[in-house]
């Protein structure tokens, strides 16, 4: 028979154990495809400040689709309360303030993620005003006039379930989008629909995914299983890494 100490002991180790495996880092990454044929771009008619917008080639970019058929701006970002945060990566993300830049009568990038209290400058490279009007659900509204040349800062103190729409009040058809959570696990997809979110806990994670022009991504699927109705996927994260592969969505999922 174990002695009480023996057993303690191996009780120790076993929580030593999971203590250990709990602080495993992987990297969950994939690739957003269109399936069928890639929709043309939509050119916009700037009607004010004609001067200056009237010379750029605007489109819509509420769904933009690249040669080699990759989504770009689709949003992803981990779902779990109370998720384990990677310390480094934290710092990384925290590291310097995002920006999010009115030039050529467009915002540029169309999509940013940025962490609660981690600062936003919304800047205005162009020869003329703008006013960047940040609309999310959990903070406090702002509706700033940011002269040429100018900056205004916003700073979110709580994370946001789904993206915050940005316009310009001045210029309709500017619109851009801020993804506001309190951890740095979110990406935003690239112009070839790649992304990746590193430093995830290692273990189940949920993950949310949306899309400006079709929301919550529904019934997807990836090399992990199929998200829910309301866009949601569980997925293992390993520590050599997790590749949910192409992840095709079809044409149907953005004509709502």
């Amino acid at each position: 028979m174990k002695s009480p100490v023996f057993l303690s002991c191996v009780a120790a180790m076993l929580l030593l154990s999971e203590g250990v495996r709990a602080d495993e880092w992987g990297t969950i990454k994939g690739r957003f495809v269109f399936k069928g044929d890639a929709p043309a771009a939509v050119e916009l008619k700037a009607d004010k400040d004609v001067e200056v917008c009237g010379r750029e080639k605007l489109f819509a970019e509420e769904l933009v689709v690249g040669a080699d058929k990759g989504i770009r701006n689709v949003v992803i970002f981990v779902r779990d309360k109370g998720v384990k945060v990677n310390p480094e990566v934290e710092k990384a993300t925290k590291a310097k303030p995002v920006e999010i830049d009115n030039k050529g009568c467009r915002f540029e990038p169309h999509v940013v993620f940025v962490q609660t209290g981690q600062q936003l400058v919304i800047k205005n490279s162009d020869t003329v005003g703008h006013n960047s009007n940040v609309t999310p659900l959990k903070n406090s509204p702002t509706n700033s006039l940011i002269p040429a040349g100018g900056s205004s800062p916003v700073t979110f103190s709580s994370e946001e379930p789904l993206p915050a729409g940005v316009s310009c009040n001045i210029h309709p058809w500017m619109k851009a989008w801020v993804v506001v959570r309190g951890n740095p696990y979110a990406a935003v997809t690239k112009p070839d629909g790649s992304f990746e979110i590193q430093g995830v806990p290692v273990g189940d994670i949920e993950l949310q995914l949306w899309h400006e022009k079709a929301g919550n991504l529904a019934d997807v699927s990836t090399a992990q299983g199929k998200a829910d109705k309301k866009g949601r996927l569980k997925v293992k994260v390993a520590a050599a890494g997790t590749d949910l592969g192409e992840i095709p969505v079809e044409a149907a999922a953005f004509k709502k």
